[in-house]
């Protein structure tokens, strides 16, 4: 039985496991898509997700702990740099997972995940803040906020008038 049993192991050891997923962590922040099996990718999502919320706040300090789960300068820099440029007004959900069908070798179900941001194909105008306002997970405050504004308007003009 798994009562609490929340981590999903891989079948290996930990040490095992936390090198291979810095590996995929560092790939997928390198070429911003990789091709892995479902339950790598699935296991990924959960380990890359908040090291790249830690690269929206340029520190030394957030840097440092970057570093070491991703061991890759490199990664780093490109996770602080050009990661974190786009994903600057996102509250979450930073990567993709597309299931792409069996292996031929094992029968293994393979998927891609990729950065949402960096997919020109799906992202067309969707997740962008307009006016550079942070874009938050309450839609109806921006309309409320427009709807008293023009309420404001009318009175005004008719006290002009």
């Amino acid at each position: 039985m798994r009562h609490g049993d929340k981590i999903k192991n891989l079948s290996r050891t930990a040490s095992h496991r936390r090198a291979l997923l810095s590996n995929l962590a560092s790939q997928l922040i390198t070429h911003k898509r990789i091709v892995t099996t479902l339950a790598k990718a699935k296991a990924l999502r959960i380990y890359v997700e908040p090291l790249i919320t830690k690269g929206k706040e340029n520190t030394t300090h957030q840097r440092r702990v970057v570093f070491s789960y991703l061991q890759d300068k490199e990664a780093v820099h490109e996770l602080f740099s050009t990661v974190a440029e786009k994903v600057g007004g996102r509250p979450g959900g930073y990567t993709r997972i597309i299931k792409l069908g069996a292996r031929t070798g094992d029968n293994a179900e393979t998927a891609m995940i990729e950065l949402v941001d960096f997919n020109e194909i799906y992202g067309k105008g969707k997740g962008e803040a307009k006016d550079g306002a942070k874009k938050t997970r309450r839609g109806k405050t921006t309309k409320k906020v427009a709807a008293k504004g023009d309420e404001a308007a009318t009175t005004e003009e008719k006290t002009a008038e």
